[in-house]
């Protein structure tokens, strides 16, 4: 009954249409109705019976029926149809080329000039950040995995997707008071533990409020940047400036506890701003030019920041954080998420009891970036600057 309805419903469409089509609303009709065939909601000869009694203004060429058979899968019926379809329109005009849609356009980047402004704008905002965060508590959610790393014994073939064991999960009371960080460990795995953040094994990171971005802008740091691209993030435009930073000017340590090791090395990554506030949304960072002989070979940051209303005001705060370390048969992941941003007080707490569940984690959609593009055939953009040019 559901595809006898579905039918009905595009034979109303072409009597609608008046039964005088364009070739462009017919090769429209026909990728549609592709849709249908391929669920089994429309059969070949169905669509074969409608395209008999349909009546085209233009004439219909072989160069377009392939064009048609390249959506999919257009059945012996359909094709059949097409071509009787083809020979009746032969004494017609020659219809205008059926273009695929314009791609959208990428978007110029802001000039040399424009580009500095930014950097400086944003290098006084990345200075000031701690100091304009208010003292508040919140609760950081640390999910820690291992893997062997691919190419080696049971890590899987060179070059496969890691195969991560889930090591621990760990809620944090973490406040921030003066500008100073304290980290508290109240659950691990949903056991009450009660520790500094500092006395629990395995791999750990700091600096998610401010020290980062604060350390890629110093001036003693002397970073270098560049353009690099246009992107959305959380259905936001932002612009990201590639930076690198070298050994003798970075603060960038990687610490290795069991082995009593550390080193400061060399950096770079991106740094994501709001085209319109020059805030940061996101960094990242990469060492580089790790020794050899160091047991770490490659450590990367991803730190997200979002909108977060704290006692009735908006500020800008980490969202969620993931870190990734090689060594040299094993891969390490960090993720850390921010959840339940209040006001600090001496008094406030987080507790936990024994029915308390680890929250799910954020949606991928929260912290993945796509393209940034525009395009020109929406009437909204048709005074864009790009869409001028």
């Amino acid at each position: 009954m559901g595809t006898r309805l579905l039918a009905a419903f595009f034979a109303v469409c072409i009597a609608a249409m008046g039964q005088a089509l364009s070739v462009e609303k017919l090769v429209s009709f026909l990728q549609s109705s592709e849709k249908l065939i391929t669920e089994g909601k429309m059969t070949d000869r169905e669509l074969a019976k409608y395209l008999a009694g349909v009546k085209l203004t233009e004439r219909l060429d072989d160069r377009t029926i392939e064009q048609i058979q390249g959506f999919g899968k257009i059945g012996p019926n359909t094709l059949h149809a097409l071509q009787a379809l083809r020979d009746r329109t032969q004494a017609l005009a020659a219809a205008a080329p059926v273009l695929p849609p314009a791609a959208p356009r990428p978007i110029p980047p802001p000039s040399s000039v424009e580009q500095a402004a930014i950097i400086d704008d944003v290098r006084d905002y990345a200075l000031n950040y701690s100091r304009n965060l208010p003292d508040f508590i919140c609760t950081q959610v640390t999910r820690r995995y291992g893997a062997p790393k691919p190419g080696t014994r049971y890590g899987g073939s060179p070059g496969g997707e890691p195969y991560w064991q889930a090591i621990d999960t760990l809620q944090i009371r973490l406040s921030y008071f003066e500008q100073k960080e304290q980290y508290k460990v109240i659950l691990a795995n949903n056991t009450i533990v009660n520790k500094d953040y500092a006395e629990v094994g395995g791999s750990k990171s700091f600096g998610d409020f401010g020290s980062m971005m604060r350390e890629i802008f110093e001036p003693s740091t002397q970073a270098r940047f560049e353009w690099d691209h246009w992107g959305t993030l959380r259905g936001k435009r932002v612009m990201a400036f590639g930076y690198r930073i070298d050994q003798g000017h970075s603060q960038y340590r990687i610490t290795v506890e069991e082995a009593k090791l550390s080193i400061i090395t060399a950096y770079r990554g991106l740094v994501e701003v709001d085209p319109e506030t020059h805030v940061i949304m996101r960094i990242t960072t990469e060492a580089v030019d790790i020794p050899e002989s160091f047991p770490v070979r490659s450590v990367s940051n991803v730190l997200d920041y979002d909108y977060t209303d704290l006692s009735g005001h908006t500020f800008l705060l980490p969202l969620k954080a993931r870190v990734d370390a090689s060594f040299s048969d094993s891969l390490q992941r960090i993720d850390e998420e921010f959840r339940l941003y209040r006001k600090y007080s001496a008094s406030t707490e987080i507790t936990f009891d024994s029915d308390t569940t680890t929250p799910p984690p954020l949606s991928d959609d929260k912290t993945k970036e796509t393209p940034a593009t525009v395009d020109c055939k929406n009437p909204k953009n048709k005074d864009a600057k790009e869409c001028r040019n």
